[in-house]
């Protein structure tokens, strides 16, 4: 369930398209950035398509995180659910097509439901990186090197996430 008291650990879920490369590599970077922080509640990735519902993330995105240390990550790709929207503080795009995706969904749930049945905020990931409506390019056509540019873009959106959000709810104590 979504918090809006400070009190409350954050949630939030990433969002590609196909949920096997982009945003499961974005919710291992951040859970592993956060594991330790009590201001982080549930972490989770969804695509806005179902073309790889049930499989693992991509190889490359594993291998990835994988030499950079996160070892312990798990995850079957899944579609973005309507109660996400409730379920999700923050619900964070990849790009700006399932951002636009997003948005829609969201506004026909809040049309048939009202406002509080997705109280989520719809953003792109990149607007916490530095530079305003920053992209994480679709890697999967790609070279290897595309995973590794998405990581770097990861982390860096993670730490921005970190300063401007998590540190405006104050540090709690484990």
């Amino acid at each position: 369930m979504a918090h809006s008291g400070a009190q409350k650990p954050v949630s939030v879920l990433f969002v590609c398209l196909g949920n096997i490369c982009r945003s499961p590599m974005a919710e291992g970077v951040f859970r592993s950035m956060t594991k330790a922080d009590a201001r982080v509640g549930t972490t989770d990735s969804a695509g806005t398509g179902a073309y790889h519902e049930g499989s693992p993330p991509d190889p490359r995105t594993m291998s990835v995180l994988e030499e950079n240390g996160e070892m312990d990550y798990d995850h079957s790709a899944r579609r973005v659910r309507n109660t996400d929207f409730k379920d999700f503080d923050y619900v964070l795009a990849m790009d700006h097509d399932n951002l636009q995706d997003l948005s829609r969904l969201q506004k026909r749930i809040v049309k048939n439901g009202g406002p509080d049945a997705a109280p989520a905020k719809v953003m792109l990931f990149g607007d916490f990186g530095g530079r305003q409506g920053e992209e994480v390019v679709d890697p999967y056509y790609g070279a290897r090197d595309g995973f590794t540019i998405a990581y770097e873009q990861m982390t860096r959106f993670t730490k921005g996430f970190i300063e401007q959000v998590l540190e405006g709810l104050g540090r709690v104590e484990l």
